[in-house]
């Protein structure tokens, strides 16, 4: 019988049923830039100190009531500390003047006992300025990132199972519907526990959806289109979506608008159930073989050409999953260290976004020209040097530490979309939703040390690039001994793994 892509031939390659599932597979992912690093400015920590109370004070007091610390070289206000107001009240009583009459370094301090008061100069509220996540509750900020990435974890990896048993379309619906209605409803939580318990469930819809449209897309089309799409159309709709973060918190500058404003949009997709259909391949490996032929009729329509009878029914069997690494801990902790690269964040958010462009169309020329293996390895390398390079740029050229790293962000984009589209040419379509999504589970278990690896700098400035930098190293080691799969079609049985040489 006939090999799958062999079999639908006759359909072309770029036929308008081909466009159609191209462009809104690419728009499906778009909610997926947004949502994934939304919390940048969603759980942002805006500048605060204690707040103090207008309580008799004159207005030297209040000025001086906050000690003054030299951080990075620079004074700025204490964070989590304050003058004891009862003995700052006293020497405002009896007439006394900071910093004449009184020494403030001699000056008993105390916590913020009364709150905090937060700077609305970039946002009007974050959820950190929302449930007071500072000071001795500072550890819940990285922490709620971290449980985003859980989410994300268990999402991958069930989304993968349930696709493989329940098929792609549904599933790749599902992960769009918990994305956008749980990221509604975090907008109304009360608490940071309620809006940590949603931001878990809306994490299981995240990167899925994401991996189940790219499996979609990459099983429906075929040859240069397929490497297109899994390169160029998927991760442009990401970095689409990516940039329009930036451009929706520019705007909405309060938390919970931000969300509603992502989240809202999304229900223009509702129509997409229509329009996408399942992927013939998955329902061949399930014995729906009427089932398949109907798509592929309705594409020979949709396409104006004659389909021939019986064209689909092709051999199918089970095979074991095979494990992929992906190391993407770099792509997550250099995007949550956009705050680093300038001074505005939103111009630091866009310039994160934007770097993924050339990335992704490195991606499409790699994969449509040269061997996978040789590529993963050298953008892993590529992305090692830069981190390495940072802590030895001199501190009169910042610039450059900024080069380094969009270069590093741009080395760890392409090589994660390369690892990608190789793991899905690794596997048969009976089991390929299930291994992609194993696979990404790995993955993303590396996701929940991103945010925690950028905290090293506190025991050394660039101890995260140089963490980064060897677990980078090492990932490129690993791959040497990744089979080629370069210029083969998609397995679709057992019997064609072999073929796949090493």
């Amino acid at each position: 019988m006939k090999e799958y892509s062999e079999a639908i031939a006759f359909l072309g390659q770029w036929g308008r049923f081909q466009q159609m599932v191209f462009f809104l597979l690419c728009a499906s992912i778009m909610p997926n830039g947004s949502g994934t690093f939304n919390l940048v400015f969603v759980a942002d920590i805006p500048p605060h100190h204690c707040f103090v109370p207008d309580v008799n004070l004159t207005e030297d007091w209040l000025k001086a009531a906050i000690p003054v610390q030299v951080v990075n070289g620079r004074q700025e206000l204490s964070r989590c500390s304050r003058y004891r107001l009862d003995v700052v009240r006293n020497l405002s009583a009896q007439g006394y003047v900071p910093g004449r009459d009184v020494n403030l370094t001699d000056l008993e301090q105390e916590s913020c006992v009364d709150g905090w008061t937060y700077s609305t100069d970039i946002y009007q509220s974050t959820i950190v300025s929302e449930f007071d996540l500072v000071c001795s509750e500072e550890w819940k900020q990285p922490f709620t990132i971290t449980v985003f990435n859980v989410g994300v974890i268990l999402g991958s990896f069930f989304a993968g199972v349930l696709s493989d048993r329940f098929g792609r379309k549904p599933v790749l619906f599902a992960t769009m519907a918990v994305q956008t209605v749980f990221g509604f409803i975090q907008a109304f939580s009360t608490s940071w526990i309620m809006f940590l318990i949603f931001l878990l469930i809306g994490g299981l819809g995240q990167m899925s959806n994401y991996l189940a449209a790219l499996l979609l897309g990459a099983e429906i089309l075929t040859s240069n289109v397929r490497v297109l799409y899994s390169s160029l159309g998927t991760n442009f709709g990401f970095a689409f979506g990516y940039m329009m973060l930036a451009l929706f918190a520019y705007f909405l500058r309060d938390w919970k608008s931000l969300l509603l404003g992502l989240s809202l949009p999304t229900l223009v997709y509702i129509p997409l159930w229509w329009l996408i259909p399942e992927s013939p391949r998955w329902l061949l490996s399930q014995g729906r073989v009427d089932e398949a032929e109907a798509i592929v009729r309705k594409a020979a329509k949709w396409n104006k050409v004659q389909a021939p009878q019986h064209e689909c029914k092709y051999l199918y069997n089970v095979c074991p999953c095979l494990s992929r690494l992906v190391n993407t801990i770099g792509y997550i902790a250099l995007s949550y260290n956009t705050s680093q690269l300038h001074g505005d964040p939103f111009i630091s958010c866009f310039l994160s976004a934007l770097v993924e462009l050339p990335a992704y169309v490195s991606t499409f020329l790699v994969l449509r020209y040269l061997p996978r293996k040789v590529c993963v390895i050298g953008f892993s390398l590529l992305a090692a040097a830069s981190l390495y390079l940072i802590p030895l740029m001199p501190q009169s050229l910042p610039i450059l530490n900024v080069v380094l790293e969009l270069l590093g962000k741009y080395a760890f984009t392409t090589g994660a979309v390369l690892m990608f589209v190789y793991s899905s040419e690794l596997y048969p379509t009976v089991l390929r939703n299930t291994a992609s999504g194993t696979g990404s589970t790995v993955a993303r278990m590396g996701n929940l040390t991103g945010p925690l690896l950028l905290k090293l700098s506190v025991f050394m400035k660039y101890l995260p690039h140089i963490t980064l930098g060897s677990m980078t190293v090492v990932s490129a080691i690993a791959a040497v001994v990744l089979p080629e799969t370069f210029g083969r079609p998609l397995p679709d049985t057992i019997q064609q793994m072999p073929t796949i040489k090493m």
